[in-house]
């Protein structure tokens, strides 16, 4: 018996040829920057495929998708391009109404709920994502809240790959939706379409283009409960992420921008990195690693730390990923309004800092209050300090002559088994700042030797506050020698 053909979900040559133009469009606006582009929010209760939707616009993996209920917590908000157009894109939490009444998880629901419902207000355009024959008393709550936004309501009915389950979707118009559009966030069908529909809809003249300007990129790290969503809300001026008493609000990384001082931020507050041992939930993995994957993002790094607590080992693991990765490094310790008052205490916890992190006494330590807004400021212009020292490029010929002064104050060792030169410098690249050493024998140079000159870097060259990478390579040409040549 021949075996049944599987379903073609794939998509029709036009179809493939104009999303490939789309997509062009799209990639050559990446240097523009948009203001006052249209809002469309993507509502619906939990785990219809909200975040699977978000991401397939974007077309990359921005919000995280698991198959437990409530995974979006913080709406994730990205500028993306429909049918070559900008909008503002939002991802919101589910609409939850089942909740255990007097829990910490309840009090959250209720504040994800309200977070919704105050974006799908703002919306220009409200993406309702719906599941085909799987009506819950959920939905049918949450299509009441919306009679009032009824003209900017699209009802979206996932997970109808291949016009699987068309017949149970079209159950949903018996609502009066003024359009009901089946889709597959998953496999892609009909994207193209629910892109043209949402376009028709929204007003794009009062959007303005200008080219996009280079951010200070500064990830927000640290423990659950130390304040990131805080400091992260008191930067941007605004409520992008929740804040909770409740252990694991934060999920997915929540960006935020904002100006200081004639200078462009972004905010980037992400969850709360817990020992591995205690990380029982899917959800809580991915959350982790995407918080971990910041620090490829970022400039600079803000450890927070809670006053109250302390010190501990996940803080000396971030910080370590922190210094591989080049980054600029704040140790900020949060709540300081809460402890005793006078410079004894502070200088106690430097001397603290200074015995767990030996290594990194280059890295600023700075003392706030992100619920007061104390100490914002000093945090603000050392972040600037450090991204200049980040992106600060040293002529070679200067490089050379400040080697040559190292070289005479500390010459290297003689003994026959450490006998080795070094021939000059360059450096090889900013942001992360990193140095290349040409020496005959750089295998027998000892790491003592290597850690003087990272700090002569630092000290004489302007890169007091920051991590410098150095690496060796052999080489018997003297640099005179190089230039002539």
């Amino acid at each position: 018996m021949a075996k049944k053909a599987k379903p073609d979900f794939s998509k029709p040559n036009k179809e493939k040829r104009v999303e490939e133009k789309i997509d062009k469009t799209a990639q050559e606006m990446q240097n523009k920057s948009f203001l006052n582009c249209p809002i469309v929010v993507i509502a619906g209760r939990p785990n219809v495929g909200k975040s699977t939707l978000f991401n397939r616009f974007m077309k990359k993996k921005i919000a995280i998708t698991d198959p437990t209920p409530g995974v979006t917590r913080d709406p994730v908000e990205c500028t993306a391009f429909l049918n070559g157009k900008p909008v503002y894109l939002v991802d919101t939490g589910g609409y939850k109404l089942e909740r255990k009444a007097g829990t910490q998880e309840a009090l959250l629901d209720e504040l994800v709920v309200n977070r919704s419902r105050a974006l799908m207000k703002r919306a220009d355009v409200i993406l309702l994502l719906l599941e085909p024959d799987a009506l819950t008393t959920e939905d049918e709550e949450l299509i009441l809240e919306l009679r009032p936004y009824w003209s900017k309501v699209i009802a979206v009915v996932n997970k109808t790959e291949g016009g699987r389950n068309k017949a149970e979707a079209y159950e949903y118009a018996r609502f009066g939706f003024n359009e009901l559009v089946f889709i597959s966030a998953e496999h892609g069908d009909h994207i193209s379409e629910l892109s043209e529909k949402v376009v028709s809809r929204l007003d794009f003249s009062n959007v303005i283009e200008t080219e996009k300007q280079y951010a200070i990129r500064l990830a927000i790290l640290g423990k659950p409960n130390t304040g990131k969503s805080t400091l992260s809300n008191h930067l941007t001026h605004s409520d992008a992420s929740i804040v909770s008493d409740y252990a694991g609000t934060t999920r997915d990384v929540v960006e935020g921008a904002f100006t200081y001082a004639g200078k462009n931020f972004q905010v980037l507050d992400t969850a709360g990195i817990r020992r591995k041992s205690k990380v029982k939930e899917n959800v809580e993995y991915y959350s982790v690693n995407r918080a971990i994957k910041t620090l490829n993002e970022c400039d600079i790094a803000i450890l927070l730390i809670d006053a109250q607590d302390g010190l501990d080992e996940q803080v000396k693991k971030l910080c370590a990923l922190a210094h591989e990765r080049g980054r600029g490094i704040i140790f900020a310790l949060n709540k300081w309004d809460t402890q005793e008052k006078g410079r004894a205490p502070f200088r106690k916890m430097v001397e603290n800092i200074h015995i767990m992190f030996g290594q990194m006494e280059y890295a600023p330590i700075l003392a706030l209050s992100a619920l007061e807004g104390k100490g914002i400021k000093d945090l603000l212009n050392t972040c600037i300090a450090l991204h200049e020292q980040l992106n600060k490029k040293i002529d070679t010929s200067v490089l050379n002559l400040a080697l040559k002064d190292w070289l005479m104050q500390y010459p290297p060792p003689a003994s026959k088994a450490m006998r080795f030169k070094v021939r000059y410098m360059t450096q090889t690249n900013v942001n992360p700042v990193s140095f290349l050493i040409f020496a005959t024998k750089p295998e027998v140079i000892p790491l003592s030797y290597i850690a003087y000159l990272k700090n002569k870097i630092r000290t004489d060259l302007g890169f007091e506050n920051i991590p410098v990478q150095l690496e060796l390579k052999a080489s018997r040409q003297k640099w005179e020698d190089r230039v002539s040549s």
